[in-house]
């Protein structure tokens, strides 16, 4: 009885925990006010599925590369943190310009 009254608190707690985060929003549309958040979750969403063709892209082609052995791991790593790097600071950029209009 003790252990199923311990798993029911643990569960409790995970629902709760779960519905506090639910309702967080996540960078970088944490930095908004809480009444333009919605509408930055909705322009990011829309921003990274303008951008999916072009990141599938960059990745069949660097794919394709190491497997013609034209670049090794560490190269095939090192370029794709610069791409997701150059890629995220364009997204911002968008998304700052597109929260500016509204």
């Amino acid at each position: 009885m003790r252990t199923r009254w311990n798993l029911s608190i643990i569960l409790l707690g995970l629902v709760f925990t779960s519905l506090s985060h639910a309702k967080a929003v996540d960078p970088p549309c944490d930095k908004y006010p809480a009444a333009k958040q919605p509408h930055c979750v909705e322009v990011w969403r829309e921003l990274n599925k303008e951008d999916g063709p072009l990141i599938a892209q960059f990745g069949l082609d660097q794919q394709k590369r190491r497997e013609e052995g034209k670049i090794n791991a560490q190269q095939h790593l090192a370029e794709n943190m610069t791409f997701i790097k150059h890629s995220t600071e364009k997204r911002l950029e968008r998304l700052k310009e597109r929260m500016a209009k509204e």
